[in-house]
């Protein structure tokens, strides 16, 4: 076994700003689960599935995106709080924060709400803070109309209401999704926020709407309720959300008396979440680069932004190797989140702290296009719609998860895109 870095990093607790202390410095990374009910309710996938990641050790689980509004979901199968929750939503969300919390660890609730990568089949037209369609092929996302500031302001309580319900279920803290392209990021982007009022032009016109969701947030949840952001680094996109951006809206974050920020980037154009390369060349950040990033994408990111503000940063993206976690961690990182290998082994975590040296990596399973078709992916629009292809595999392992507890790492990509497809439109046309 190759001799780690410092093992107790790993296993060190975290106190953040607001005094709660985190057992451990893994955290679940969010993932899109797809198992709400089509009510949007958390439902016993969801608690099963949960259940398993908080027996898996992490000190902090992350759920996938909890939308606001029924009209702007990521994916069909989001759980919604888009208002004050009624008896069965409110039991239905106690339920799930009570499985995800049973191992004693943090269970927060990410916030969010699509804007413009809404898809088609949820809504063709949906609101955005400016009429900038998604630049990518296949007709998946309609063009968007722009948000009215009537609207923006009706959004921002939204976050509000949900992060209170969440509260009250027993979750212990919440994440507002700023990053990926969401609808918090199209804001902050001067590609896609193209706005003449109070809520576009100067970067800080363009951070209003995250801090006034911020405010609202924490005024309906109190001092000692963590609040986390999840923040682009960069939207790797020219003309876009850079990093001298990201800087400034951290130190604004921290100001605005959040806890933790988490470190990311790209969009569904750019998916450097994914760890690759999208329609257009990447705009490359001025970071100077280290060892850490050759597996972890964002970690340099973190570690500059770390000079600069003292808020507690957490980084997410392509980390399998637990010295390389250590590395990230003594280098300034507060947090590290581990997201794909955890469709499969739900303890990783635990199995990390007690020694394996790296996590396994599932993308020779990922092969999208049959062989005869691979010359196909040089050609970049087949393959952005590979990249995303490829989450239905993890997607099915969620599904496995929730439905039986148990995952199918040998089931073909093929396969497992044709059952979340049956399952999207099963959700679909049972929506009320």
């Amino acid at each position: 076994m190759p001799e780690s870095m410092d093992s107790t990093l790993l296993t060190s607790s975290l106190t953040l700003p607001c005094g709660v202390t985190v057992p451990n410095r893994i955290c679940k990374a969010a993932m899109t689960e797809g198992l709400a009910t089509p009510e949007g309710l958390p439902s016993d996938e969801l608690n099963r599935l949960y259940g398993l990641w908080s027996d898996g050790g992490a000190g902090i689980l992350l759920s996938g995106n909890i939308q606001v509004d029924p009209d702007h979901l990521e994916r069909p199968g989001n759980v919604i709080v888009a208002g004050l929750p009624n008896n069965e939503m409110q039991s239905a969300l106690a339920s799930w924060a009570s499985v995800g919390t049973r191992n004693g660890n943090q269970f927060w609730a990410q916030i969010s709400h699509a804007g413009r990568q809404t898809q088609t089949n949820v809504n063709k037209h949906p609101k955005a803070p400016s009429a900038v369609t998604l630049g990518l092929p296949g007709g998946q996302f309609g063009k968007p109309i722009p948000l009215t500031q009537e609207e923006i302001e009706d959004i921002v309580q939204r976050f509000a209401v949900c992060g209170k319900a969440c509260q009250e279920a027993g979750f212990t803290g919440v994440q507002v999704h700023a990053a990926h392209g969401y609808l918090l990021s199209q804001f902050l982007s001067p590609r896609t926020n193209l706005r003449q009022d109070k809520y576009g032009g100067s970067l800080e016109n363009r951070a209003r709407v995250l801090l006034d969701v911020v405010e609202a947030i924490r005024g309906a949840v109190g001092p000692t309720f963590p609040i986390c952001v999840k923040l682009n680094s960069a939207d790797f996109q020219k003309g876009g959300f850079d990093f001298a951006d990201s800087l400034q809206v951290a130190k604004w974050l921290e100001d605005a008396s959040v806890d933790m920020l988490e470190i990311s980037g790209g969009t569904y154009e750019q998916p450097q979440l994914l760890g690759v390369e999208g329609m257009e060349e990447v705009e490359e950040q001025n970071v100077a680069p280290s060892t850490v990033a050759r597996e972890a994408y964002f970690v340099d990111f973190a570690l500059a932004m770390q000079k600069e503000v003292s808020i507690p940063l957490m980084v997410t993206g392509g980390f399998r190797r637990r010295a390389t976690m250590e590395e990230a961690l003594a280098n300034g990182a507060d947090m590290v989140g581990i997201g794909r290998p955890m469709c499969v082994m739900t303890d990783a975590p635990n199995q990390l702290f007690d020694g394996l040296d790296e996590l396994p990596r599932y993308e020779a399973t990922l092969a999208f296009f049959p062989p005869w078709l691979s010359f196909l992916n040089r050609l970049k629009a087949l393959r952005a719609l590979g990249t995303f292809g490829v989450q239905y595999w993890y997607y099915a392992q969620l599904e496995l998860l929730g439905q039986t507890g148990k995952p199918q790492p040998e089931i073909s990509t093929l396969a497992a895109s044709k059952r979340i497809m049956a399952q999207q439109k099963e959700w679909l046309s049972a929506r009320p």
